[in-house]
């Protein structure tokens, strides 16, 4: 009966690695692959970059691209002001060179013909609260 207790339990090395191989996998399906797929779609938005694009640097700095090199994009902030960034700092495109800028929709004209009974419905709250706290 002694013998029996003393043998050595020789399937807990495989499970403790077992668990950290499947520890691994959710980690890098978790956090490392769309951590990679971020940065490629930052990397070819940043080397897209061209001539009259509308963009915003990290820093909330909107601008126009007027010139790009390898690693530097020249802006223009202002009329006749220009400043140089690193690619790296753009962080988004408003709007691509070349591209339509949808125009918005207009909404309906207001009639200002409004009669007394109008104006006072539009001065009470609506919703379920009536009550109006006097001011001194």
């Amino acid at each position: 009966m002694l013998d029996a207790s003393d043998a050595p339990a020789s399937g807990g090395n495989y499970s403790f690695l077992l668990i950290l191989v499947l520890l691994f996998g959710f980690m890098y399906f978790v956090m490392i692959r769309p951590q990679q797929k971020q940065r490629r779609k930052a990397m070819d938005m940043q080397n897209s970059l061209g001539p009259g694009d509308q963009i915003v640097t990290i820093g909330g700095l909107h601008g126009t691209v007027t010139g790009v090199t390898d690693d530097q994009v020249l802006l223009e902030i202002a009329p006749d002001v220009e400043v140089r960034f690193a690619r790296p700092a753009i962080a988004r495109v408003v709007h691509k060179s070349g591209e339509e800028i949808p125009e918005p929709e207009a909404e309906a004209p207001v009639a200002d013909d409004a009669t007394p009974e109008t104006t006072e419905a539009a001065d009470k709250p609506e919703g379920p609260v009536t009550e109006v706290r006097k001011q001194d």
